[in-house]
């Protein structure tokens, strides 16, 4: 109500049902239920998680008319496009929206850019730019609009915004398959709000009547209200559910061609008798270009893990291990100053140095170790990358343990090996040397060609220029002893 009493015709978004809210009895399902599916080997990677519904609102509606902190507007690059969304928000914001405008001088493709709410209920639009979508540039579009969601979001975090309502980005004047659309939009959501929920009360789906129907069918998929809706949605995932953020990853489109490609790679070592890998076979680009997903998933469902399968639930762990290690404190690891980066190699590569002197074993929590690890590196990795790894003057209470490093190799996501280039091993011992060579020989397979001992600084400037390394200044020292001792 005005102070006059005339009824609002803004919607307080404290009085819309969250998702899920007629679904009571299914979110309390029973305990045993709860039990029975957590021990199953084959989880949704988006479960079931009350709190996480809780913050979530599918709304029949105008996004213009929500007294939400901000409200979303789509738009074109000028900021100028004459939507249904745009003209709503434009009509009730006042003349002064347009004077902003001007000032923010466009804005690109996937960006988020801010202004006041000046007359309407939200205290701020965020506006952005949905891509044009053309079925041969599907990847570029879906990036987009994945940047559309995550910037947004992104900006709301930074503002310490309590509450956003998206409208529905992918403007039909631009051609975005709608079901394609909601995907990307709702498993960003999601990604985001495992991460960052705690800086975010409310999200807001304001669709309009054509657009509810998708929204009901395929939030159940990222948002399940109950165990066993988690269940049911499984088999009607997509096959690319994007990254740990939801950012569109699909491998399959990766077609990659080789003169053999029913042979494994010259540089993969080959075994006799019955160790021989035979992981090659099917794995080429043209059989990857076929199989029936349905059935795939099926036969996920009934135990009969394929390869794919097997790569499916290890990014899923990954991806596990890596929402923790956004969520947990680790600055006493990042305190040791044992992981870092640096500058580049002489290929343009970046450089993480390990300083082995820095990281006490014994006394720090191995599993936090390996966390942190995972936080530093999970956006280095995204492309090549060097280590170099300082033994110097380490002493037992420093050494990583083989079922560790084993333990590691198996937790990262692929990308970690493909994009890892080198290992410069600094100041080796005869006793790490044979080490790292049954390590290599062993445990893990790709590496050992990888690994470089480098018994001097002087060897590592050869593939690294001295000023792209952070030393330590212990480092520096025992090499300069060593090196004059020599002579």
């Amino acid at each position: 109500m005005d102070p006059l009493g005339a009824p609002s015709q803004f919607v307080d978004v404290d009085t819309l049902p969250r998702w899920g809210h007629s679904h009571e009895d299914e979110l309390n399902s029973s305990d045993a239920d709860a039990e029975r599916l957590q021990q199953d080997v084959i989880r949704s990677p988006f479960p079931y998680n009350k709190a996480i519904n809780r913050k979530v609102i599918l709304w029949k509606g105008d996004v213009a008319i929500l007294n939400c902190t901000a409200i979303v507007n789509t738009s074109n690059e000028s900021l100028t496009d004459k939507n249904p969304v745009s003209e709503s928000i434009f009509m009730l914001a006042g003349p002064d929206l347009q004077e902003d405008l001007q000032k923010l001088k466009g804005c690109r493709t996937g960006e988020a850019k801010l202004t006041k709410g000046f007359n309407l209920a939200a205290r701020f639009i965020i506006h952005t730019v949905g891509p044009k979508y053309k079925s041969r540039y599907r990847t570029a579009a879906e990036s987009s609009l994945y940047s559309c969601y995550r910037n947004i979001l992104q900006l709301a975090k930074e503002q310490s915004m309590s509450s956003v309502g998206f409208c529905v980005i992918n403007s039909a004047k631009r051609g975005y398959p709608l079901d394609d659309a909601t995907h990307i939009a709702l498993r960003t959501v999601r990604r985001f709000l495992e991460i960052h929920g705690e800086t975010i009360e409310k999200v807001v789906f304001a669709v309009s009547e054509l657009e509810e129907a998708t929204y009901q069918r395929l939030l159940p998929l990222y948002f399940p209200r109950s165990l066993e809706e988690e269940s049911q949605s499984l088999p009607y995932l997509p096959a690319d559910i994007g990254n740990s953020e939801g950012e569109p990853v699909v491998p399959e489109r990766q077609i990659r061609i080789s003169e053999k490609p029913g042979a494994p790679e010259d540089d993969q070592e080959e075994e006799e008798g019955l160790g021989v890998d035979l992981s090659f076979i099917g794995s080429h680009a043209f059989a990857r270009m076929e199989g029936d997903i349905d059935k795939q998933r099926r036969l996920i469902l009934q135990g009969q893990l394929s390869e794919a399968a097997l790569q499916k639930q290890h990014q899923r762990n990954y991806n596990r291990w890596l929402c923790q290690a956004r969520s947990e404190d680790l600055s006493d690891i990042a305190s040791l100053k044992a992981l870092y980066q640096t500058g580049v190699d002489n290929c343009g590569r970046t450089v993480m140095v390990v300083v082995g002197r820095n990281i006490p074993v014994t006394l720090i929590d191995m599993d936090k170790a390996l966390l942190y690890f995972i936080h530093v590196m999970d956006h280095i990795a995204v492309k090549e990358y060097v280590l170099v790894y300082f033994h110097t003057l380490t002493s037992e209470y420093n050494h990583l343990d083989s079922d560790f490093l084993k333990k590691l190799y198996d937790v990262v996501d692929v990308k970690y090996k493909r994009n890892l280039k080198a290992v410069y091993f600094v100041h080796p011992t005869f006793r790490s040397k044979v080490s790292t060579w049954f390590f290599t020989t062993f445990s893990v397979s790709g590496l050992k060609d990888k690994v470089h001992h480098v018994d001097s600084l002087h060897q590592l400037f050869s593939a690294i220029s001295p000023e792209q390394v952070d030393f330590p200044p212990f480092v520096l020292e025992y090499d300069a002893r060593v090196s004059s001792s020599r002579f």
